[in-house]
């Protein structure tokens, strides 16, 4: 638990103060060594065994004080520990509009105080779409926005923000380009730069549904290819972009950083001819072949041969995380990198193949934010459980499905009394828009 620092202080001014009073009460014996204590100036006593025992126990307690303290001393507005952060995700989708006036950038704010919410992860890139002053993406929606404003909203948002402790970060969408086949990116490099299944196909289903769209469910959007260089290039121009041009953003909270799933989940390619995973683009066999010598598409089927393709997409997706967050580093040194992940581990790693655990670890991002959305607190309890990793758990934040449960506040209340409990690093909820006029719901957040 931490001590308040005006607690610290009053405590460390008492206990000095009564050693010196002990001291100068107590008939003094004429006994070295000497012993220097400060009281308003340069004061000198000669301390016999009573006083010197008075001397250490009170010099004890103050140290031990100011150990304690050290926290309080620079915490500042921090959440206290023990108790998660909280957060919450607003998307461009959102029927508040907060980008769009200043009332409802000043409502949100001032809704997220009552919450107890001083993290907000606000979406600005989205589908290939910037919805920020961008030179990169196209930006009409970002000029709605803008449009009759005296200044930039975005500028007006983050400055606000700033007053009030909450920190806003840059929601980016990387990978995804949702069903806009009219990508800037794609304009520039043409469709090569999207990712594909084994069988050429992209995860966005066009016109009826092929045989084997009867057996599963894809996403249907448009994925880049991480394995493209020309593809990790352009999203780290976004991402130095916006740091640069809004340096209020307290950091970049980035989504989409994977490959596309298809349900049922093929856990890792050992079963693809079964199944469904990605990262077959032309550029990404041609380099992994480079690499290694092996075709993905016809390799020999082997335990070995698996790891080493399941490896290189793993690496793909690790490397365009690693180029955003070097590069975020030298612009803004301070900035936080978090990202979304999936709530199981064999999801990320085989599947999607986000290693973050290795993120972690190399301290490539801050931190994670866990999806984990369910209208079953039950399994929003195992999932937290398995994700809370030793080691890592201040670093691994739980996402609630507010969405799911528009119905059901009840619910929502105890998946968060759950959350309480286990103590991630932060309780993040989706989406503002699920709790903006849900004086009950905001109640809880900040009970």
């Amino acid at each position: 638990m931490k001590i308040p620092f005006c607690v610290c202080v009053v405590f460390i001014f008492f206990i000095h103060k009564t050693a010196i009073f002990l001291l100068e009460v107590c008939p003094l014996e004429a006994c070295p060594p000497s012993f220097f204590l400060p009281s308003g100036g340069a004061a000198y006593y000669s301390i016999s065994v009573k006083n010197r025992q008075i001397v250490f126990i009170s010099l004890f307690l103050f140290f031990g004080l100011c150990f304690a303290c050290r926290d309080s001393c620079s915490a500042g507005t921090d959440t206290p520990s023990g108790i998660p952060r909280r957060g919450v995700w607003i998307s461009v989708f959102s029927p508040e509009k907060v980008l769009y006036s200043r009332e409802n950038a000043d409502r949100m704010l001032k809704n997220c105080r009552n919450a107890g919410i001083d993290h907000v992860y606000l979406q600005i890139y989205r589908a290939g779409k910037a919805y920020y002053d961008s030179d990169i993406a196209p930006k009409t929606e970002y000029e709605k926005a803008a449009a009759g404003a005296d200044s930039d909203p975005l500028k007006y948002l983050l400055a606000q923000a700033g007053k009030n402790n909450i920190k806003i970060y840059a929601w980016i969408n990387l990978l995804s380009l949702a069903q806009n086949e009219n990508a800037a990116i794609l304009d520039g490099l043409g469709e090569e730069v999207l990712t594909q299944d084994r069988h050429g196909r992209s995860p966005l289903r066009k016109g009826n549904k092929d045989g084997l769209d009867k057996y599963y469910i894809r996403e249907n959007q448009l994925f880049l290819e991480p394995g493209d260089e020309r593809v990790r290039k352009y999203l780290v121009s976004v991402a130095e972009e916006i740091l640069k041009k809004y340096p209020g953003f307290a950091g970049l909270h980035l989504d989409y950083v994977r490959y596309p799933v298809a349900v049922p989940f093929t856990p890792g390619s050992r079963f693809d001819s079964h199944g469904i995973s990605y990262g077959y683009a032309d550029v990404n066999i041609r380099n992994f072949q480079a690499a290694t010598g092996l075709d993905a598409r016809n390799m020999k089927p082997s335990p070995e041969n698996f790891k080493q393709w399941d490896g290189w997409r793993r690496d793909r997706v690790t490397a365009l995380v690693r180029d955003i967050s070097t590069r975020a580093g030298k612009i803004s040194p301070a900035s936080e990198i978090s990202c979304t992940i999936a709530p199981s581990m064999e999801r990320t790693y085989l599947v999607s193949f986000q290693d973050w655990t290795r993120w972690l670890r190399e301290d490539l991002i801050d931190y994670v934010v866990v999806m984990n959305y369910t209208h079953d607190p039950a399994l929003m309890d195992l999932n937290s459980r398995s994700m809370l990793l030793p080691g890592f758990k201040d670093r691994i934040y739980i996402g609630l499905g507010a969405y799911l449960l528009n119905d059901r506040p009840e619910l929502l209340k105890k998946q968060l009394r759950i959350l309480q409990k286990l103590s991630p690093g932060g309780i993040v909820i989706f989406s503002y828009d699920d709790i903006a006029d849900k004086t009950g719901v905001l109640h809880d957040l900040n009970d």
